[in-house]
């Protein structure tokens, strides 16, 4: 999109872009839609993503202008910044490493070094302490570039040689390049615009990718093998849905390889048989609506070699787990493992030769369930906590008994632990140091069930000074998500205690849209019901208030991507409730975006919030709530959002319109900040400490709009 210097000028100079560009107008379903700011959609955002230098004129000056608006009222605020990225960084151990995991002859691991941004990726002997080879230097390969980031990284079964990928645009556009461990150096063998997932064969001859569509989604397995032209590599696999992303990973027997397909809604697993890989990939299960799926291997389970399968099927809404022979792994020769319980919502699984590890929730708080495959004795390992979080990694190996798993509270400092699910003994191998001191007892983490008008209870962690009064008078930073059934976890966060430390309680609002609840969580806050997940989030400040645990003119709300559309909801719904808004990536543009089949991730996205091009209820839905769709001339909060250039999830163009709009609509004289990164995408800037300058002005802004 173009037009000429003096439109520029103007632009600059602060002229409404509808001077320039007219409105975009369409029909749907006997529907009139008008988008005065649809100007701010580049026509060549895919060239965008892999360029931001070809970004129109016009364009890259409205945004330029809004940083500098941006940076013009954070700048009274710079020594307060200042102040809080000194506090963050010095809660980082600078020279951190990784708990090696031992994968054959080789600990593999990744460290930090002093006063740097990107992690080296690093090896040595098994059981050493010494001996270490530095694999990749993160700071070395990101020098000279705006934006580096490490995708997926993998040793070959011999161990020779290194696949790495990285993305230098923010775009999600990886390289994939093979590290000859021994001389140091890349083999020329080198893959463009590929995901970043990457998969050996068994004898390391081959490699598996897969690059995305000319609408970015990944869709397309391909087959490497080494020395050989990437441009004639073999087509594995190819998704016919546009509706439907593929992923690539492995069973923890190492002898598949998992082409995972799949929306929000359904799913569906081809097996690549890493011992064979010139064979086509085998199917398990054909899709079908709503089921969805996951493969696990076993060698000889009951003396059968199996496949293990967590499932919704059969109504397991929940989820469950079968076996089924691998000779005919298809649905009608499933049988249950674990059987299927309302309420405990399975989250994850793996498989050793002797036991079957699954990670669920339930009552709101995870739990890892240890069972011995031998008789189907259960063990269980969970905390005392009001409210925590917990992950586990079955590491490397199959015939093992170790495991290791993660525990941390947002009052306790990250924990790995290695666990021996035979004999139940437990190894802490490292706590998280917090090298400017961290005292636990100091603070006080509670969960609070919050009533809404429907009769649902909505959990609510939270985190305070044991010296902040709850009195009605606390500031709050409250934070939401809710969507694609993700839980946000009480887990430990170094940067927030510097708003504790201020004063301010902390909390996080489990709200409808995620499964801390279970699926129906999750049901219950998508599609047609989305408008629970606005309510509840609502419900949480409002209960916090009723309850004096902090002030009713002193919350600020915040969320990203798909709670960035939580945030332009909330803001229009109840303005009066918030005292600033902080919308990180926000997906405000519901209504366009769901229109636009030819964006990443529409199609996919379909289930999760409705189609609105074949169905009418849908558009009428969405047009209901979208953020961009439903401003009104009104006192809209302070808010501040921030953008990424070549973000393939949430388009700058979303956020950009937000604003320009809200310029031309909202009353009052509260801030209305946009800041776009123009160097990176969705996950903002690469670098470690480069990320808390962007923190610290979230935090200036969250400190200033709650009186602080």
């Amino acid at each position: 999109m173009t037009t000429d210097k003096s439109a520029v000028n103007d632009i600059a100079n602060g002229a409404r872009p509808t001077a320039v560009h007219p409105p975009l107008v369409r029909h749907f379903h006997g529907r009139t839609l008008v988008d005065e700011h649809a100007w701010l959609r580049a026509d060549n955002w895919r060239e965008v993503m892999r360029d931001p230098s070809v970004l129109g004129a016009d364009i890259r000056a409205w945004l330029e202008r809004e940083n500098a608006e941006a940076e013009a009222w954070l700048a009274p605020h710079a020594e307060r910044r200042q102040q809080l990225v000194g506090e963050m960084r010095g809660r980082i151990k600078e020279d951190d490493t990784s708990v090696p995991a031992t994968d054959g002859p080789f600990a593999y691991f990744t460290r930090f070094r002093e006063g740097g941004q990107h992690p080296l990726i690093c090896r040595r002997p098994a059981g050493a302490v010494a001996g270490e080879t530095l694999l990749l230097d993160g700071d070395a390969l990101a020098r000279g570039k705006a934006y580096f980031q490490f995708g997926d990284a993998r040793q070959s079964p011999d161990h020779r040689l290194y696949a790495w990928t990285a993305d230098e645009a923010g775009s999600e556009y990886y390289t994939l390049r093979i590290r000859d461990i021994e001389a140091g150096t890349d083999l020329p063998d080198l893959v463009t615009e590929t995901t970043g997932d990457v998969l050996w064969s068994a004898d390391g001859a081959f490699l598996f990718y897969i690059r995305r569509d000319a609408e970015h989604r990944p869709s397309f397995v391909y087959r490497h093998r080494l020395g050989a032209d990437p441009a004639e590599d073999t087509l594995v696999y190819e998704e016919p849905d546009k509706g439907f992303f593929v992923s690539l990973g492995h069973t923890q027997s190492r002898r598949f390889g998992l082409i995972s397909c799949g929306d929000h809604d359904t799913s569906e697993v081809w097996l690549l048989d890493l011992e064979a890989p010139l064979e086509p990939p085998r199917l398990v299960e054909p899709r079908e609506a709503g089921l969805r799926y996951g493969v696990e291997h076993h060698p000889s389970l009951g003396g059968m070699e199996s496949l293990i399968i967590e499932t919704n099927a059969e109504g397991a809404e929940d989820f469950k787990i079968v076996a089924a022979p691998l000779a005919t792994p298809r649905r009608a020769h499933w049988r249950d493992l674990v059987p299927h319980k309302p309420g405990r919502l399975l989250l994850s699984m793996s498989v050793l030769r002797g036991h079957l590890l699954r990670l669920e929730r339930e009552d709101g708080l995870p739990r890892l369930v240890v069972r011995a495959l031998a008789d189907g004795a259960e063990h269980v390992v969970a905390f005392a906590e009001e409210a925590y979080s917990l992950g586990f990694d079955p590491g490397y190996g199959f015939d093992k008994t170790e495991i290791r798993f993660t525990y941390s509270s947002m009052t306790t400092p990250s924990e790995v632990w290695d666990y021996d699910v035979a004999s139940r003994a437990r190894t802490l191998r490292k706590r998280q140091e917090v090298p400017s001191g961290h005292d636990p007892r100091r603070y006080v983490t509670r969960r609070l069930m919050a009533p809404t008008a429907d009769g649902e209870l909505v959990p609510v962690s939270l985190l305070f000074a044991r010296d902040t009064p709850l009195d009605g008078t606390a500031p709050c930073l409250l934070y939401g998500y809710g969507a694609y059934g993700i839980a946000i976890p009480a887990g430990f966060s170094t940067t927030r205690l510097s708003l504790v430390d201020r004063g301010f309680v902390f909390a996080i609002a489990h709200i409808r849209g995620g499964t801390e609840k279970g699926w129906r969580w999750y049901r219950e806050g998508k599609l047609a019901s989305k408008t629970n997940t606005f309510r509840d989030f609502i419900a949480a400040g409002e209960h916090l208030v009723a309850e004096r645990i902090v002030a009713p003119d002193r919350i600020v709300a915040h969320g990203g991507s798909a709670g960035g559309m939580l945030m332009g909801a909330v803001a229009n719904m109840r303005p009066d409730l918030f005292a600033g808004i902080v919308a990180e990536v926000p997906f405000v543009d519901v209504l366009n975006t769901m229109l636009d089949d030819t964006l990443p991730l529409t199609p996919p996205e379909w289930p999760e919030w409705g189609n609105p091009i074949t169905d009418p209820e849908a558009f009428a839905t969405i047009q209901s709530y979208s953020p961009y769709d439903n401003v009104e001339a009104k006192d809209y909060p302070a808010i501040f959002a921030l953008a990424g250039l070549t973000d393939p999830r949430v388009t700058y163009w979303e956020p950009a319109k937000w604003v320009a709009k809200l310029r031309e609509m909202k009353t009052g004289s509260r801030p209305l900040l946009l800041r776009t990164n123009m160097e990176a995408g969705h996950g903002g800037a690469s670098g470690r400490f480069d990320r808390l300058e962007e923190t610290a002005m979230v935090y200036a802004f969250a400190l200033a709009m709650a009186g602080h």
